[in-house]
């Protein structure tokens, strides 16, 4: 199964949004088959087959995630951070703005959902084959 190292060692190659597609291929590559990922500090609750996890270490300082979520903003951020135009910090920083709790990329269904407090789902994308 996979290790947390293998792990940052995919996501050090992640510069900006427009890597994403090549990070999910290595991460399939190392048997991840789900992973969420919280905006408050930035851990990540990885898993594989038979519901094996690993859970990454906070990335950052708490962001505080605004109660009142707004996904036509958030859909605006997210496609200047996909373009490249934003670097991971900064899109974290609009996502708690924007009240994105968490973001959930489902490695069968080639999707990532972002929900708000609430656990509503604010958008989902399918991603994109490299």
């Amino acid at each position: 199964m996979f290790q947390l190292e293998e792990i940052k060692e995919a996501h050090s190659k992640v510069k900006s949004g427009a890597d994403f597609p090549k990070y999910i291929q290595d991460l399939l590559k190392l048997g991840v088959t789900k992973y969420d990922t919280f905006v408050s500090d930035g851990h990540t609750s990885f898993v594989g087959e038979n519901n094996y996890r690993v859970q990454s270490e906070p990335k950052y300082s708490t962001l505080e995630v605004a109660d009142i979520s707004d996904a036509e903003k958030f859909k605006q951020y997210l496609k200047i951070h996909q373009q490249g135009q934003t670097n991971y910090p900064t899109f974290c920083n609009h996502s708690a703005e924007t009240g994105v709790e968490k973001w959930t990329v489902d490695m069968n269904q080639m999707t990532c959902i972002y929900y708000d407090k609430s656990n509503n789902q604010m958008l989902e994308e399918k991603i994109p084959a490299l």
